[in-house]
């Protein structure tokens, strides 16, 4: 199993979210983040001083998959959340050792 987690423009929210679950992704956590990367933020002034805001806002999606749905499902975030400018955002993948569905105690695919 692998944990992947997109972080996106949040303009990308809802054309991500669709494209996951028309590809038959069937569960999701989304959150709304703040980082900074080679985007850098912005300049504004606050009472006639320049402030550079470096935390720039982007949604996050947590999804946890079988190895042999990863690359379709990076693909499909790849292509819902591209614009081509800096900002796009990062896909990370990495390694998941257990699940478990609280409710019914199901452990591992079962669960996911």
């Amino acid at each position: 199993m692998k944990k992947i987690e997109a972080i996106v423009r949040p303009e990308k929210l809802e054309t991500v979210k669709d494209a996951l679950f028309e590809a038959g992704v069937s569960g999701m956590t989304i959150s709304q983040v703040n980082g900074c990367g080679a985007q850098h933020g912005w300049k504004e002034y606050f009472r006639g001083t320049e402030v550079l805001l470096n935390m720039v806002p982007k949604v996050k999606f947590d999804i946890v998959c079988d190895n042999d749905e990863v690359d379709k499902i990076v693909d499909v975030i790849q292509k819902a959340a591209v614009t081509g400018s800096v900002g796009d955002g990062k896909i990370f993948i990495s390694p998941i050792e257990g699940v478990m569905r609280i409710r019914t105690q199901e452990r591992d695919e079962e669960a996911i």
